[in-house]
């Protein structure tokens, strides 16, 4: 372990505070760099208004990993609540349970269209078909054609914009892993015990997670503390323009701020957290022809949410509430104060998300704030899980990039830019969410950061942080794509019960137009 190596990080988002702090722990100068002038945290970022507080979509914490929340409890070690799990699903003004509990589905339904249900689960349980292609038969496959077009189909093209049949089956296994209706059913019937190990519990079916207090914006601002404190800087406002792989084999990021400043900084490594689409526009040497060609096909969903300020009615507990209404253009409410009764001021008030997905210049992207407020707000109405008299005021945060998208080629897209940046690029490391472009949660963000940091400070490339899954597992099966299997006899050992959950290997469906070799 060497305290003479440099690293500039770019993002100060989950992955990107990660790795600096544990390089700072480590000794080595860390500089993050972020685009944000005021918030560190990326989309796991709480926004302040008003004295309310409010995520930019919900970040439950909960890893399968106990490396993961070792972490997080060393970052913020008084300040997280145990919050009780609530989902629901708004269809045909109902509230149905989420994860899905057949009972309850069924009985809401009514009698014919459960019979319709029961019948389309039973049909393609006795024929499933062939392997899944896209979302649409990934979960057909699982809850039957009845309960996808009822339960997933309207509120999955809201999220995505596309049509089911055009997402890739990938991001059904890794957003809904482990749950299909017989799991459902016995979930209702035999609920997860707590003392499950953490690596066998079904994410999607836990009862309770964890949450910092004041949202998860207050664990990431404790990282950036850290960071500060161990001598590393993150400095705000700063939009990487250039990143540059100089003649001796270090690195030269240039960033400009709002008003136009720029800062050249120079460094040994390069942890890059930046869209791969971004990041191919901005790598010098450029990158070659068939390299950007590939970044530029990737995609992107971009996402806001109007924050109204309510009375107060207790009309929900729910953290969040699906909505699976065509007839009204939000796809997800939060409710705050479910969350942490902290992230209100007054308890005689709420604050409710109203989430909607969007691409960045459409008409509800460019839309000003107080159209999107007056928006929100009628479709609140329209709901009914609001009296108009009863919302006082709201604001509206966007936020770019918020997804990356699962079509049909982006795997291709995504390994011709791996092994161009590999072949090209030594010293520059791709980690987190747009990152990879990996449609994943912060504890699998967090775990490509510490692997990453592992292999920066031993010099070679100990773990293949390609091979972190939706449940931050570390696995391999001999192949990373084009990259080669790496002798796990290098590696130092893991102590404290590092790794411990990361033993199961993610299966993913293929589709015949994807190939996703090594998952």
């Amino acid at each position: 372990m060497s305290s003479d190596q440099t690293v500039i990080c770019i993002g100060a988002g989950p992955a990107g505070l990660t790795a600096g702090y544990l390089l700072g722990k480590a000794g080595v100068a860390v500089t993050v760099l972020e685009a944000d002038p005021v918030y560190v945290g990326g989309i796991s970022r709480t926004a302040t208004w008003k004295g309310f507080s409010f995520d930019i979509g919900g970040h439950r914490f909960f890893s399968k990993s106990q490396e993961v929340e070792a972490l997080w409890d060393e970052l913020l070690p008084h300040d997280f609540l145990e919050r009780p799990r609530k989902s629901r699903i708004f269809y045909s003004g109902k509230l149905f349970d989420y994860p899905l509990r057949a009972f309850d589905a069924l009985s809401k339904l009514g009698i014919v269209e459960a019979a319709r249900c029961v019948l389309s689960y039973a049909r393609v349980r006795l024929n499933p078909g062939p392997a899944p292609a896209n979302f649409e038969e990934w979960v057909t496959q699982r809850f039957g054609t009845r309960l996808f077009q009822i339960f997933f189909r309207t509120y999955t093209e809201k999220v995505w914009g596309m049509k089911c049949t055009e997402i890739s089956a990938d991001w059904a296994a890794q957003r809904i892993k482990g749950l299909s209706l017989t799991t459902a059913i016995w979930h209702a019937l035999l609920p997860q015990k707590s003392d499950v190990p953490r690596d066998q519990m079904v994410k999607t079916l836990i009862d309770s997670f964890r949450y910092p207090r004041k949202g998860p914006g207050m664990l990431w601002d404790a990282a950036a503390a850290r960071i500060r404190d161990q001598g590393g800087k993150v400095l705000m406002g700063q939009h990487v323009s250039s990143v540059e792989r100089l003649a001796d084999g270090r690195w030269q990021v240039t960033s400009t701020t709002a008003d136009g400043s720029e800062l050249v900084r120079n460094a040994d490594h390069v942890i890059s957290t930046m869209p791969m689409r971004e990041l191919a526009r901005a790598l010098q040497p450029p990158v070659p022809s068939a390299v950007a060609r590939a970044a530029e096909a990737l995609r992107y969903r971009d996402f806001l949410v109007v924050a109204l300020i309510i009375k107060d009615r207790d009309l929900f507990d729910d953290n969040w509430i699906y909505i699976h209404d065509p007839d009204v253009k939000v796809g997800r409410i939060q409710n705050f104060k479910s969350w942490s009764p902290e992230m209100v001021p007054d308890a005689a008030l709420n604050c409710y998300g109203m989430e909607y997905f969007c691409f960045e210049g459409d008409g509800v992207w460019a839309a000003d704030d107080a159209e999107l407020v007056t928006m929100a707000s009628a479709e609140l109405v329209k709901l009914g899980l609001a009296d108009a008299a009863d919302i006082v005021e709201g604001t509206v945060v966007r936020q770019p990039k918020a997804y990356p998208v699962y079509d049909a080629d982006y795997q291709d897209h995504v390994d011709v830019m791996r092994s161009g940046l590999d072949a090209q690029y030594p010293g520059l490391h791709l980690i987190g969410r747009n990152g990879m472009h990996k449609y994943n949660n912060q504890d699998h963000a967090m775990m490509t950061a510490m692997l990453t940091v592992r292999n920066i400070l031993a010099g070679e490339q100990l773990y293949d942080v390609w091979q972190v899954n939706q449940d931050a597992e570390y696995h391999e099966d001999g192949a990373a794509g084009t990259q080669q299997a790496i002798d796990p006899s290098k590696r130092p050992a893991l102590t404290g019960g590092e790794l411990a959950a990361l033993a199961s290997e993610r299966r993913v469906p293929v589709s015949p137009a994807i190939a996703v070799p090594g998952e």
